[in-house]
Formats: C-alpha cells, sequence, structure tokens
C-alpha cells in the first residue's frame, strides 16, 4: 500500500473480532516499525506482547481497580485533565463514537460501559506495551522516539489488515502491567497499543476523527509565495 493511502485510510479500531494474531504477524510488524527513526540511533524502547491469560488478567485487575476508585498509578506524568481547544476536540470525537454506537447523552449505564471497554482495552486480543529506558528521564527525547516506534506500529499492522487503538486506559495501573508482564523496573511503562483484526460490524470503527485545516496549525516562513 502508498504511503500516503496508508496514513489516510488507518483509523483507531475500538472492536476487534475474537480471532488470534499469529506471533509471526507481530514480529513482522515490529520488525518494519523498528526502523523509526531515534535520536542518536538511541533505540530507547522496549516491546511486551501480551495475548491469553496475561493480558486477561490485566484487563480484568484494571477494570477492577479502576471501577473500585483506586487511583490511577500510571509511570509519566499526566497532564490532568484537557481544556479549551483541546477539550473541545476531546468532546467532539466523544460524540461521533457515542453518536454510531447509539449512546444517547443522558444513557450514564451505555457511557460507563464505553469506560470499561476503554478499561479493558476494547477487548483487543493483543496489547503490545510500549517502554523506554528509565535511566534517560527527565527529557522529552525518549518519548518522541517512542511515539515514532508507536506509529510506525499502527501503519504496520493497518498495512497487514490489523486495526490498532493507541490505549493509555488499559494500562491506567502500571504496577498491574509490571507485575503480570514482568517489566522490568529500570523501564517506564508509558502506553500500550491493543491490536486485532477489526469487526466490520462494531459501529465506532466506521468513525474517523477531524483534523484541523493546515492554516490553522502550520507556518511557512521564507517561501517565495
Amino acid at each position: 500500500m502508498e504511503f500516503e493511502t496508508l496514513v489516510q485510510s488507518r483509523r483507531s479500531v475500538r472492536g476487534f473480532r475474537n480471532e488470534p494474531v499469529p506471533r509471526a504477524v507481530i514480529e513482522a510488524i515490529i520488525e518494519t516499525a523498528k526502523r523509526a527513526p531515534s535520536s542518536m540511533n538511541t533505540q530507547p524502547w522496549h516491546v511486551h506482547v501480551l495475548t491469553g491469560s496475561p493480558l486477561e488478567e490485566v484487563r480484568r485487575r484494571n477494570m477492577e481497580e479502576m471501577v473500585g476508585g483506586a487511583k490511577v498509578k500510571r509511570d509519566i506524568i499526566s497532564h490532568g485533565e484537557y481544556q479549551g481547544v483541546h477539550r473541545n476536540r476531546q468532546v467532539d470525537i466523544a460524540k461521533k463514537l457515542f453518536g454510531a454506537m447509539g449512546i444517547a447523552r443522558d444513557d450514564k449505564p451505555m457511557r460507563q460501559d464505553w469506560v470499561l471497554r476503554g478499561f479493558r482495552q476494547f477487548d483487543a486480543p493483543v496489547s503490545l506495551v510500549l517502554t523506554y529506558d528509565r535511566v534517560l528521564d527527565p527529557g522529552a527525547v525518549c518519548h518522541f522516539d517512542l511515539g515514532a516506534l508507536c506509529y510506525g506500529i499502527v501503519l504496520a499492522a493497518w498495512d497487514r489488515g490489523l486495526g490498532s487503538v493507541i490505549n493509555g486506559q488499559g494500562i491506567m495501573r502500571s504496577d498491574i502491567v509490571r507485575e503480570v508482564a514482568d517489566v522490568p523496573e529500570d523501564e517506564v511503562i508509558m502506553t500500550c497499543v491493543a491490536m486485532g483484526y477489526p469487526d466490520d460490524s462494531f459501529a465506532a470503527n466506521a468513525v474517523r476523527s477531524d483534523r484541523e485545516h493546515n492554516e490553522e496549525f502550520v507556518r511557512y516562513v521564507g517561501f517565495a509565495d
């Protein structure tokens, strides 16, 4: 698939078929994605691929803890609640998703169910937990590198017929992920990528978020025209 077509067609998938993903496919995806740019070739990233009973334990315990009122316990510093234009964009995509799923504004049980799906990593058959070397903190460069790897993963997956959603909700309790997946203490858990074969009958999978016009966020400096 041509790169521009790949980028334009890719979307977040929030409903997956109950179908396992072969390890060889995941290995091929990572083999492609690891060519992502890396500052000074430091390659600060690690990928922990979970499926089966370990993944089930992570999502069950994560959901139970969060529903039970436990505090978020992530390795990375959170920005807190969004405000202003960032909040507006967050609300906009939520409206699109709830509209597609037929979830009314005052339907609290269904809204809660949607939140629980996020805590369960949308019941995807595979989760790639992305970490970076703790020795490189504090600093944004290693975060940038890991983001590049992450985007490479989701594009390589889409090219192979797999959908994905970058899902911080699924690892709100990073201590549980660390325990179950045996993630070393010298690695910082940043996010996860829930992955599987898309369920085309799941309405939310057809939803695409809007993007601002280039004029809103791009400046050209020094061009003759």
